[in-house]
């Protein structure tokens, strides 16, 4: 696995509830709550800078479900980490101009 410059200026402390918390959003809801503690206490290390990365990038993870017409991460964020969930639509109103309207971007495909 490599690792890229701004990945290397980041904690290990945000590498590993970003990481914990990617893992659990693939999970699914299959196993949610058990992962969801492990993403609590990866969380807790994270101070005010680090949480407002996490939330961006949380933000962009929203937007490009979006786009691609699936589930948003924004519902099971609200259920794991209230105050998380609400510095996520913070940084979703920071985003550049019309990245909310994004709408999903599917072609019909004939046979």
């Amino acid at each position: 696995m490599s690792t890229t410059i701004a990945e290397l200026s980041l904690s290990k402390v945000y590498r590993h509830a970003q990481r914990t918390l990617a893992t659990w959003l693939e999970r699914g809801e299959l196993g949610a709550r058990q992962g969801a503690f492990a993403v609590r206490a990866a969380l807790v290390g994270l101070d005010a800078t680090e949480r407002s990365r996490l939330a961006r990038w949380l933000a962009w993870l929203a937007v490009a479900a979006r786009s691609r017409g699936v589930a948003s991460p924004e519902g099971r964020i609200r259920h794991l980490d209230a105050s998380l969930h609400q510095a996520v639509q913070d940084a979703l109103q920071r985003l550049p101009a019309g990245m909310l309207e994004v709408t999903s971007q599917r072609h019909r495909r004939s046979a």
